[in-house]
């Protein structure tokens, strides 16, 4: 039995050339670059945490009164527009086309709010973050009229058939689409009109990326296939941003979205009228719903979390700092001192 010398050997005999594996020569691969490596001193870790509490705080005062400052007034009306005499029966009441879904509200303003005045639709006890209803979309489908056939990720809310009883692709297609918001807000200040202006409330990246201007909707909430709000079949989908806004699910199952905004201030005193076409079904689940006004700030809508966030650390990063300095007034030692070490300190 012959052994074939292999090509990767170490060496090769009859006077020809040694092969080596040794990689060529870098202070990279060799790991001889220089770095810093600190030693973080008693005097290093005070400074940090102080430094931390110093920037910390001030920025968490700042954001709770900034935050304090945002105006935002809630109105749920699910339970308060459902007519006394389908309290027991709420599901005939949002089922039945025959019975008048219109609810007014009257609401005196009490604080000014500056324009430009965010309204938001709220929901409560939704789980559009569930993995089946997440992943009933077709993304190539909602970017390009060459993906509309592509509906493969969207049962039930693929196909609905035609007049010829074929069965025919829906764009969009799938359950978020298919259960998207359809509740209507009306507005009014002393008999005038209060203008819901609904452009620009969605991501102008999702408007780009996401959604084609070339799609257009077909075959949307026909046939048995009837859900939530409908489309206009003459505008493309990426114009169409109550849409977008509403394909961008949300994490938890109280969320609110976008609906439009108020380009004029309202001021206090003001009596405003809101008319509120109650359609979407949240009685069959339990959930809520709620029309939101807010104002804004610089840090955004009302949310007290980030500056207390920012007070609770700064805060603590000052208690460790004192503490910190305290061990090492009141305990001193001596840096890199061996008797400190545990096995040290054990044979003592």
């Amino acid at each position: 039995m012959s052994i074939e010398p292999s090509s990767t050997s170490l060496a090769i005999s009859d006077g020809q050339s040694k092969i080596s594996r040794k990689p060529k020569y870098s202070r990279f691969t060799q790991q001889e670059l220089p770095a810093w490596q600190p030693i973080l001193t008693p005097g290093w870790v005070i400074s940090i945490f102080t430094f931390i509490g110093l920037i910390f705080i001030p920025i968490g005062i700042a954001s709770l009164f900034a935050s304090e400052h945002v105006v935002e007034v809630p109105f749920r009306y699910d339970d308060q527009c459902l007519p006394s005499t389908y309290r027991d029966n709420a599901m005939e009441y949002i089922k039945d086309d025959r019975t008048n879904k219109t609810c007014t509200k009257k609401w005196t303003v009490m604080n000014k709010m500056k324009a430009p005045v965010y309204v938001y639709y709220q929901l409560g006890n939704f789980y559009q973050n569930h993995r089946r209803y997440v992943k009933s979309r077709d993304d190539k489908q909602l970017r390009s009229k060459a993906g509309e056939n592509d509906v493969s990720s969207c049962s039930p809310e693929d196909y609905t058939p035609n007049e010829s009883g074929d069965q025919i692709p829906v764009v969009p297609c799938g359950l978020i689409a298919w259960s998207m918001f359809n509740d209507t807000y009306k507005l009014s200040n002393n008999n005038k009109d209060l203008v819901i202006n609904k452009k620009n409330i969605a991501w102008k990246s999702d408007q780009k990326a996401k959604f084609g201007s070339d799609v257009y909707p077909k075959n949307f909430q026909a046939g048995s296939l009837i859900g939530g709000a409908r489309l206009n079949e003459s505008i493309p989908l990426s114009e169409q941003e109550d849409l977008i806004v509403w394909m961008r699910t949300a994490t938890l199952p109280t969320f609110r979205k976008l609906y439009g905004k108020i380009e004029v201030d309202l001021e206090v005193n003001d009596e405003i009228m809101i008319v509120i076409e109650n359609n979407y079904n949240t009685y069959e689940f339990g959930g809520k719903k709620s029309l939101i006004l807010s104002t804004t700030t610089w840090i955004g809508g009302k949310n007290d979390f980030l500056g207390i966030a920012y007070i609770l650390i700064g805060g603590f990063s000052l208690l460790y700092s004192l503490a910190f300095l305290l061990m090492y007034v009141m305990t001193p030692r001596p840096l890199g001192d061996p008797t400190y070490l545990s096995w040290n300190r054990n044979t003592e």
